[in-house]
């Protein structure tokens, strides 16, 4: 497929100062502070994501800095429950100076822009094109997840950012379930579909699914108070063996973005404290294994990737769209996604995103929890520039994602893209909701 590398300089230099802007929420000191024990301090983020790009697009070749190259290379990934970690280099013991990560930032991103002009001359080199792609798409990635680091440093250590705060305080619409008939859903993405695509998207797959029927809503932080205040979170009954032994271990007694002090409930926002009955209206963001639990007291249980598919992206008369609301680009009006908001807004906010058979928010607020493992489909083959992408989380522990949070950049809004998680993972932007048999 063609690249237009104007458009491809434009989305880089936009993502760039994206990432300046969410460094800017840090004070100084910040950088190195580790709010979330399983990844490194701020700092490495902030040469990770050049780093990253310099090894994509100018592989092979001499650098300038291969220490920082090194160090900053690869990060944390977690095994939750035993407490290891897939290969990384090992963290230095004392982190480089701030403005030397800086000017080796600026300096890569100088020679990104470089390596994107000698392409114009060679526009049939494939693999040179596909680097600009995993550069950028990195980028927004790490976006998302380096905010889920910001929203649990302490208060003080962030700068509230201008036009803050905003009326999202209102109620929520009534939940129906929704009859979704049987029939096929076409998941993944041929090598025409996209203009870039990540391993784990290809190939396109149809697999025929069961008639379900699915909440039209997220399950809400009311709804899920319910559930915590009826005693429910505690009690054995509701919980897979793995999953309690995990809320047992880490004495959980409630979702990771509440608080409890003195008898309140309050809530953990991106840069306040509130009264958890202000946000009862906005989706609960839980870990997989609390969302399964809640489900199972419901009576009802999870998605499943085929399902949200056939629920997302086909019609009653077989066709299929690439969004929930149908050929439209991403706009504000559809959801809430692309950095439209600093936290969820009520549930329903968005009737322009509803899909043709009346779900709303498939795709926006929150990314939508699957019961589906992290799995190939058929005919997958790993990138060959960056092999351990996804190969590496295919270990049935980390579950599929889908749709989009209010962090997730535009860009990354399509069909076939798939998140991940483990199950036990309890900082994602990630909401669910509850289905049965029809």
């Amino acid at each position: 497929m063609n690249i237009s590398y104007d458009r491809v300089e434009d989305e880089l230099h936009a993502a760039w100062r994206r990432s300046d802007d969410i460094f800017t929420l840090l004070r100084p000191e910040a950088l190195l502070f580790r709010p979330i024990v399983w990844r490194h301090p701020f700092i490495f983020y902030l040469g990770h994501l050049p780093a990253f790009a310099w090894n994509q697009v100018h592989r092979g070749r001499p650098s300038s800095n291969p220490y920082f190259d090194d160090i900053f290379s690869r990060g944390i990934d977690p095994d939750i429950d035993s407490g290891a970690c897939h290969a990384h280099p090992e963290a230095p013991g004392r982190w480089p100076d701030v403005e030397a990560v800086v000017r080796y930032r600026d300096g890569v991103r100088d020679s990104v822009l470089e390596a994107l002009d000698g392409a114009r001359a060679n526009p049939r080199d494939a693999e040179r094109r596909r680097s600009f792609y995993i550069a950028l798409e990195h980028e927004l990635m790490h976006q998302e997840t380096l905010l889920y680091m910001v929203y649990h440093l302490a208060p003080d250590r962030k700068v509230r950012p201008r036009g803050f705060p905003e009326d999202i305080f209102h109620d929520a619409p009534a939940a129906a379930e929704i009859a979704v008939p049987a029939g096929p859903a076409r998941q993944g993405a041929a090598d025409d579909d996209l203009e870039y695509g990540w391993d784990n998207e290809f190939e396109a797959t149809t697999v025929d699914v069961a008639a379900f029927k699915i909440d039209s809503l997220p399950v809400t932080i009311g709804q899920y108070h319910e559930f915590v205040a009826s005693g429910a979170y505690g009690s054995r009954r509701y919980w897979t063996d793995a999953d309690w032994e995990w809320k047992t271990r880490e004495n959980l007694h409630h979702p990771n973005f509440w608080l409890s002090e003195r008898g309140s409930w309050f809530y953990r926002g991106m840069f306040d404290i509130l009264p958890l009955a202000a946000v009862f209206s906005w989706p609960a963001f839980t870990s997989l294994a609390e969302a399964r639990a809640y489900a199972r007291w419901k009576g009802k249980r999870l998605l499943t990737e085929a399902e949200y598919h056939r629920a997302a992206f086909c019609r009653a008369d077989g066709s299929l769209a690439p969004y929930p609301w149908g050929k439209d680009a991403p706009a504000p009006r559809h959801g809430n996604f692309n950095f439209s908001h600093w936290s969820p807004v009520p549930v329903g906010s968005h009737p322009d995103g509803v899909s043709p058979w009346g779900v709303h928010e498939l795709c926006g607020n929150g990314w939508e929890w699957t019961d589906t493992p992290f799995a190939p489909f058929p005919g997958f083959a790993p990138q060959e520039t960056y092999p351990e992408y996804s190969a590496d989380f295919f270990d049935g522990k980390h579950f599929v994602l889908k749709g989009a949070s209010w962090a997730t950049a535009a860009r990354l809004i399509r069909p076939s893209f798939r998140n991940w998680y483990q199950a036990h993972y309890p900082y994602v932007f990630a909401k669910f909701r509850c289905v049965s048999a029809s």
